[in-house]
């Protein structure tokens, strides 16, 4: 069976922006980067929401023709962009980068897909909206958090979407550069 992995950068108190939707609070120093670049060469597929997948293809695409990058970002372009990538969106009308546009009444469907190839890991970088779909759905194998040492008081909540306690098992604990704290869990 394939792995559905969301994978987030939260703050101490669950928040994936700020108050003003801003992540210029997220810290990704060189070891936490290259865990990115390490899980980025065992994706078989990237899955965005819209919003999310606009951001990463305004940056990624080109990101290792900059010479202000650092050898972390620039392994981690090279890496993202030959990955087949899925947006979900009902509005996106054309993509780049190696993507496929699945139209969300489609999302139910094309993650059975993907998770009926054995063997294959599934990157889920998504908005709280897009999260909380795919958890109301039970559709997350594992879940990647890379915490935060900043609590925001407000922003949008990873889990405030929830319709039910979601059990989880941890199974890694990690810190990186100091600061980021991975709590990697699975459903039990």
């Amino acid at each position: 069976m394939g792995t559905i992995i969301l994978s987030s950068l939260v703050s101490l108190d669950g928040r994936i922006n700020g108050p003003d939707g801003g992540i210029g609070w997220h810290m990704v120093g060189p070891e936490v980067h290259q865990y990115f670049n390490d899980q980025a060469r065992e994706v078989d597929t990237f899955l965005y929401g819209r919003r999310t997948y606009e951001g990463m293809a305004e940056f990624w695409p080109t990101a290792d023709r900059d010479p202000d990058s650092t050898p972390e970002v620039i392994e981690y372009a090279k890496l993202a962009r030959p990955k087949p990538k899925l947006v979900f969106s009902n509005t996106l009308e054309s993509a780049g980068w190696n993507t496929e546009i699945v139209d969300g009444d489609h999302l139910a469907e094309t993650v059975a897909e993907l998770r009926a190839r054995p063997g294959t890991k599934h990157l889920l970088y998504a908005s709280a909206d897009l999260a909380a779909t795919f958890m109301r759905l039970d559709l997350i194998d594992e879940y990647w958090l890379f915490v935060n040492p900043v609590a925001l008081g407000g922003g949008t909540s990873l889990f405030g979407q929830l319709d039910a306690p979601v059990e989880l098992s941890l199974v890694e604990a990690r810190t990186f550069d100091g600061a980021i704290v991975l709590l990697r869990y699975t459903r039990p």
